[in-house]
């Protein structure tokens, strides 16, 4: 098979060529934050536990698929977060491993790490500690709970986080109705968008040190990011005091916008705007409702959401799916469909934006990845590494750090790297 990864050499320049990210986050928060960074252009050194390696490497079933049809050692969930990454063992409880990673961050422009808080204290690696050898050092902590408040002591996981943070207050179908009670988002929104904000905040503090040569402490919390991702529904409750509770599919502040029912599925209608709702009405065969002092602006349609949604849902209920789809998408009403990810991934429009990305790996010849959305006109995104192997890069690493062959045999000798 011909490698579909580029050669470094043929790759234009990445925005943040020259940044080198010390990664010493697993799971999904940070790697999601550093695989962004390294995206971008940065060089990114993922720090793993020798023999076990960050968590996810075994949150599978699924893994991939070796040439010969059998399952891997690395985890579909690992690969989702891990491209663009070298990856090196080392055992910091090990006091050669803790002057190992001090050495790594000397050489570093930002270190990402989410372990509780306190822990790298007890190994001289906190940010202060670090700061003090480095002062330009950018430094990233990323927690449940973050490093201040009652809860700083506490893990913090996206499951419990969407609960404590609100989220599962607002989603899933409304208590009255069949099936509804507490429902997490499907994906781990809660980390995903910590490590995006983390992200942002990381390359806030790089264009700081750029301009006074002075690093910093991010503390970035789960709890925080999905307290402000609440987002419009956080600004209702706050402009009104009545918390708000689920709706199922059905949008607080907009109506129609939800999910309806046809002859033969569903679809996804989402008016925004009132010009946009009379073209519905026409469509729907109903042009009453465009005139009808209930219905006529938004905010009268969501005082009368319960009187206008049963008339709705009659009316498309009488032709199919693609009927409605073709005839609204012409009048430019927004609407779509609901899709399962083979149709997602087959939907030409995924396809002609290349939100998938081949991948030579080690093991396999057949990995694909999600692509990252960012699109760049002068520093395009880059896929430079698969995923790495547990340790792959940790020779070559330590040699661009300076070590000899047999200073890294020492290391490995003592167990203090893999």
């Amino acid at each position: 098979m011909q490698d579909p990864t580029p050669s470094l050499a043929a790759l234009p320049p990445g925005a943040l060529r020259g940044v080198t990210v010390l990664d010493l986050s697993r799971v999904l928060a940070g790697p999601w934050c550093t695989q962004t960074l390294a995206d971008l252009g940065a060089n990114v050194i993922k720090v793993e536990r020798p023999d076990s390696g960050d968590d996810t490497r075994a949150w599978g079933p699924p893994y991939l698929k070796t040439a010969d049809g059998q399952d891997s050692s690395e985890a579909a969930y690992f690969l989702g977060a891990n491209r663009n990454k070298r990856s090196i063992t080392v055992d910091i409880a090990h006091p050669e491993g803790q002057a190992l990673i001090r050495r790594l961050a000397l050489q570093a422009d930002v270190l990402v790490e989410n372990f509780k808080v306190g822990d790298l204290a007890r190994y001289g690696l906190d940010a202060q500690s670090l700061l003090a050898l480095k002062p330009g050092l950018v430094v990233c902590s990323i927690t449940g709970f973050g490093q201040t408040g009652p809860y700083r002591d506490r893990a913090g996981y996206d499951y419990a986080i969407q609960g404590m943070g609100g989220l599962m207050s607002v989603t899933g179908e409304r208590d009255d109705l069949p099936g509804g009670g507490p429902q997490k988002v499907g994906v781990a929104v809660a980390d995903l968008f910590t490590g995006l904000y983390a992200t942002v905040a990381i390359l806030a503090a790089l264009r700081h040190r750029d301009l006074t040569g002075q690093g910093q402490v991010i503390d970035m919390a789960l709890l925080d990011t999905q307290v402000a991702m609440l987002a419009n529904l956080g600004a209702n409750y706050l402009c009104t005091g009545k918390a708000p509770g689920r709706m199922g599919n059905a949008h607080a502040n907009i109506v129609p916008y939800q999910v309806f029912e046809t002859l033969d599925g569903h679809l996804i209608l989402a008016v925004g705007n009132d010009k946009q709702y009379a073209k519905f009405c026409e469509i729907a065969g109903h042009p009453e409702w465009a005139t009808d002092p209930r219905f006529l602006r938004n905010a009268d349609r969501v005082r009368h959401r319960a009187e206008l949604v049963p008339l709705i849902a009659e009316a498309l209920r009488l032709q199919p799916r693609q009927h409605w789809l073709g005839q609204l998408e012409a009048a430019k009403v927004p609407c779509g469909a609901i899709n399962n990810l083979d149709e997602v991934f087959a939907d030409p429009q995924v396809q002609a934006r290349g939100m998938t990305v081949p991948m030579a790996h080690p093991l396999s010849d057949q990995l694909q990845l999600v692509a990252n959305p960012i699109k760049l006109s002068a520093t395009p995104v880059q896929y430079r590494r698969p995923p790495p192997l547990l340790g792959q890069h940790t020779d070559e690493l330590l040699g661009e750090a300076g070590m000899t062959p047999a200073e890294v045999q020492a290391l490995r000798e003592q167990g203090v790297i893999g």
